[in-house]
């Protein structure tokens, strides 16, 4: 069974830096997307960054300010988040539509179970 854990969640002051990373563990033969998704109190889930292959893609709020990457030898991807605003409180969630396994099967919607992300002073 695939699985998807985050880390590197935590407090941080207004401007500071955090690095997310998500490791994706199972019998896996390839990943195409991977991304990151937040979540905030009384808000919808919504789209931070994704990365297929070497094409990135971000929302409008975090453009210049966050970078997505990814080492597909270690299943990983990683969301490195400067200049950080409080507006960036939520909940971070990996997320991959599609994971090809060993078995040839694939397993859809997949979802990791967050990192908390605050940024206060």
């Amino acid at each position: 069974q695939v699985q998807l854990v985050e880390s590197g969640g935590g407090l941080v002051q207004p401007g500071g830096s955090l690095r997310l990373s998500c490791v994706a563990s199972g019998s896996i033969l390839s990943i195409a997307t991977m991304g990151w998704y937040r979540q905030a109190p009384g808000k919808q889930r919504e789209l931070v960054a994704s990365i297929t292959g070497g094409m990135t893609n971000y929302a409008d709020s975090v453009k210049g300010r966050f970078t997505i990457s990814r080492d597909n030898a270690k299943k990983t991807v990683y969301l490195q988040m400067n200049n950080l605003k409080p507006e960036d409180t939520a909940v971070y969630h990996c997320y991959s539509p599609r994971i090809v396994t060993m078995r040839g099967t694939s397993e859809y919607d997949n979802w990791g179970q967050g990192t908390q992300v605050t940024v206060s002073s």
